[in-house]
């Protein structure tokens, strides 16, 4: 983990800075805002201990809170996904395990693996994120719509940036 500290502290900054000014002008209609800065929670090195996630997932929540002007609802998404995510990798494992120095990424575990795992998560972080801050149950599927659209986009951004961004 400590290997990984300088390019993990630059991913956090640009993936803010990402979200912050590029993203969050994007609205399609009222229904898809794409979330790329789950990004960093996804490619953590595997033996990220579970407190350390929790930690990064706050602090990076707390990060596009701050911008977005929404009070702890990134931040609570973001801890829930970072929470589920050593769950997730668990099930999803292959067969041998992973392998030690690798990363959560296409190039190490192929393509269907990471779309698995990054749905999961994304759509775990989608949910919680968009029932939390609409609140109330009365606009159900008005509110599964909006998040299953800005899944989709999310998701789709990124896989493609394991193929334009984190290229060999």
């Amino acid at each position: 983990m400590i290997n990984y500290l300088p390019r993990i502290i630059i991913w956090f900054v640009v993936l803010v800075l990402i979200q912050v000014f590029l993203l969050s002008n994007i609205h399609i209609g009222f229904y898809i805002n794409p979330f790329i800065y789950v990004l960093f929670i996804l490619l953590l090195p595997f033996e990220t201990p579970g407190w350390v996630l929790l930690v990064l997932g706050m602090f990076l929540g707390l990060s596009v809170d701050y911008f977005y002007h929404t009070p702890g609802i990134h931040a609570s998404a973001t801890v829930f996904m970072s929470f589920l995510r050593p769950f997730v990798l668990k099930n999803i494992s292959p067969r041998d395990g992973y392998e030690p120095g690798t990363l959560p990424r296409v190039e190490h575990y192929g393509f269907v693996w990471f779309l698995k795992y990054a749905a999961i998560l994304i759509l775990m972080h989608h949910v919680f994120l968009f029932f939390l801050e609409i609140f109330r149950f009365s606009d159900f599927f008005h509110t599964l719509f909006r998040t299953i659209l800005s899944w989709i986009f999310s998701l789709a951004f990124v896989v493609s940036s394991q193929y334009y961004i984190f290229r060999r």
